[in-house]
Formats: C-alpha cells, sequence, structure tokens
C-alpha cells in the first residue's frame, strides 16, 4: 500500500525582519501549482488557491458559495461549517437573497454621501493631527491616529452616538483576536450587538442622515437591521485602521518610496492602490463548490471549501512584475485586496476616501515623521486575523 500524501494547512507564520511579506510557504506553493490541496483544522480537505487568475475565476464564478453554514474555514478556533449566516449577514449569503442586501446597501453609498464623507474624513484627520503635534512625541501612532479616524468615520456613516464609540472599538478590537478565549468574543459579539441594537431602535424613532436611518426606510427587519450595522461596523473599523499603521510603517521603511509620495501629491491614488496591493491585510476569503467544479486541469467536489489566498495572489509575478517591491510608481489596478465578484467589499471607496486623506495629511504634517523604534521592534499582529502592528511608536522634531 502507499501512504497518501501529506496534506499541509494554510501557511500563517511571517518571516522575521519581512513584516510587509506574505506568510511562508504561500509563494512556493503558488509556483509549485497554485492550486493546491489544504487541511482544515476541523479535519476537512479542501483547496487553497494561491494565483491571481484562479483567484479571480473562483471569486467569479456562481458554482461557489459564500455561505457560512456551508464553509470550512483554515484557522484554528473558528467553528466548522453548519451555522448559516443571521439575517442581515450579505457577507455570508448568496443570491438572490444577498443582491437584496447588496442592492438595498449600495442605494445607500451615494455620490452624496460619499462627498460629505470625504470632508468629514478631512476635519476628523486633522482633529488628529492637531491632537498629536499637542502630545508631541513620541506617539503611537496606532492609538492616536490609526484607530480612532476610521472608528469614528464609520460610527459617523452609522449615526453612532458619541457616547457609545469608544464602548464599540474596544469590543470590537476583540471580535477579531485570534487568540482570544471563546468566552471573551462571545462577550465582545454580545457588547456591540446591544450597542447596534439600541442604535437601531433610535434611528427607528428618530431617523437622522445617515445611512442606517436610511435603511430603516426599507422592508427590513429589525433583526436584519441590526445584522447589518454589526457587519458594517466591524468592517469599516478593523482594516482601514491596520492599513493606516501598516501603511505608515511600510512607507518609513521605505524612504524611496515615501519621497514619491511626498514629490507628487497627484499619485496618492495610484500610491493607496499600491499600498493595498503590497500589505494585502485580509489573509484569505473562503467558498465551496456547489456542485463538481473543474478548475485548472482537476476537479473540485461538491461540498469542497476552497480558500484563496489575497496575500499571494496579489504577490503572483503571473500578473505583477517584480511583485515583492513596493513601488508607487507601478500602474494601479488589478490587485485583489477587495475581493473580486459579486461580494468584493462594498465599503471599498470609502476606505479609498479615508486612506487617500490620511496617509499625505499625517506626512504633510510631520514630514520629519519616523520610527522612535526599531523597525524589528515593531511587534505585527500574529495573534489577529486582520494584518497590522499592535503598536507603531512614531517621534519627530518640534
Amino acid at each position: 500500500m502507499t501512504t497518501p500524501p501529506q496534506v499541509p494547512p494554510l501557511p500563517t507564520g511571517r518571516a522575521p525582519g519581512r513584516p510587509f511579506d506574505p506568510p511562508d510557504g504561500l509563494a512556493e506553493l503558488r509556483e509549485r501549482q497554485p492550486l493546491s490541496r489544504l487541511a482544515y483544522p476541523d479535519g476537512h480537505v479542501g483547496w487553497l488557491v494561491t494565483g491571481h487568475a484562479l483567484l479571480r475565476e473562483v471569486l467569479a464564478d456562481p458554482r461557489f458559495s459564500a455561505r457560512s453554514e456551508l464553509r470550512h474555514v483554515p484557522i484554528p478556533g473558528v467553528a466548522a461549517a453548519g451555522t448559516p449566516a443571521p439575517p442581515g449577514n450579505f457577507t455570508a449569503t448568496d443570491p438572490p437573497e444577498h443582491t437584496r442586501y447588496r442592492r438595498l446597501l449600495t442605494g445607500q453609498f451615494t455620490v452624496r454621501r460619499m462627498r460629505q464623507l470625504t470632508e468629514e474624513v478631512r476635519r476628523i484627520t486633522a482633529e488628529h493631527l492637531d491632537a498629536m503635534e499637542r502630545q508631541g512625541p513620541v506617539v503611537d501612532l496606532v492609538e492616536a491616529f490609526a484607530q480612532p479616524v476610521p472608528a469614528r468615520v464609520i460610527c459617523e456613516l452609522l449615526g453612532v452616538p458619541d457616547a457609545d464609540r469608544e464602548r464599540f472599538r474596544h469590543h470590537a478590537t476583540q471580535l477579531v483576536r485570534l487568540g482570544a478565549a471563546h468566552e471573551e468574543v462571545m462577550a465582545a459579539y454580545t457588547a456591540v450587538n446591544e450597542i447596534v441594537r439600541e442604535l437601531v431602535a433610535a434611528k427607528r424613532a428618530a431617523p437622522t442622515d445617515d445611512l442606517l436611518s436610511g435603511l430603516t426606510e426599507s422592508d427590513l427587519t429589525d433583526e436584519e437591521l441590526v445584522n447589518i450595522g454589526f457587519t458594517l461596523l466591524g468592517a469599516g473599523l478593523d482594516t482601514t485602521a491596520n492599513m493606516i499603521a501598516l501603511g505608515t510603517f511600510a512607507l518609513l521603511c521605505a524612504p524611496d518610496q515615501l519621497a514619491v509620495l511626498r514629490a507628487d501629491p497627484g499619485s496618492t491614488d495610484q500610491a493607496v492602490e499600491e499600498l493595498l496591493r503590497y500589505l494585502s491585510i485580509i489573509p484569505f476569503t473562503v467558498r465551496v463548490a456547489l456542485e463538481d467544479v473543474e478548475l485548472a486541469g482537476v476537479v473540485i467536489k461538491a461540498g469542497e471549501s476552497v480558500t484563496a489566498s489575497i496575500p499571494a495572489a496579489n504577490r503572483d509575478p503571473a500578473r505583477f512584475t517584480e511583485p515583492d517591491a513596493l513601488d508607487l510608481r507601478r500602474p494601479s489596478g488589478g490587485h485583489v485586496a477587495f475581493g473580486h465578484g459579486v461580494h468584493q467589499c462594498l465599503g471599498q471607496q470609502l476606505a479609498r476616501v479615508e486612506l487617500r486623506v490620511a496617509l499625505p495629511a499625517l506626512f504633510e504634517r510631520f514630514p520629519d515623521l519616523r520610527l522612535a523604534v526599531a523597525a524589528d521592534d515593531v511587534a505585527t499582529r500574529g495573534d489577529m486575523l486582520i494584518h497590522g502592528v499592535h503598536r507603531l511608536p512614531v517621534t519627530w522634531d518640534r
């Protein structure tokens, strides 16, 4: 008898001294076979996609489902498949249910609202830069700037009262800690859920000019509204906060690229797209085959989960020239940092607005901004689902 080949788990460890590169092993898997077998912690054996073209193919194919009750997740401590998404959690549903939610939400992300929020982002950014300047060096950029700016913006978008914002930020952070105990995660989930439930009731009683109030005019139930609000609050905080912090860290470690951004303010849009590609802070997204699907010459059987590695796809040399280099002059476009297909990130334009405002404003206010510790002493978030840094001590000359 021959021994069946051992199926490896998802690579997650990042090499020391390379905080911006994908976990070790992903590039090797991609070069050897962009579609390979993957062992899931719950015992399921599925697939891993590491190639850019294959990732887009999977995410655009309706034969692959995003439903949470069907998927297996490639990280320990996450429940196995079997639990349907609660009503309103549009990220874990398929059309036509997903289409209904998406259409209602897209109608709230209007050009007028995005224009208003752009001005709000500028005001919020300036206020936090003022506070940083008053505090003086040294500051933790995560606490002083990267977290509070997107937290205030998403709270403005949904109309969260000032009194609840800090409480929400604290509990939302606990939800994405990979090492958190089950009891801690459930307590955080309950706390955030209660904040949003109170908010929905308030918007029903007295609507204001915000996204959640606009949704109360639809046929959505309270339960759907609560879960939509919960999803948007969570997604709009941790992702953008870590892009601001990790993007700043990357630029401070690449002074030649920071010089490009400073020399040409008109290059900001292009620079943001390159940082999104290069950093790829979302590690993966998962789909499950609804039927047997032939892909890259092999058959993925119905019920098998497929993990699509976003960092590996965004460093694919078949799509990007010198993909492991941060190059702010690189022509923008083509990255999959926001996913692809019908589930492509709904809030991507808002995230872009925040990054396009926050990063240039930070370096304009503090032209000599620099790390206050050695780069190797900056602790990355190995215990969190979304990649980033726990703290980023920075300093500048008064």
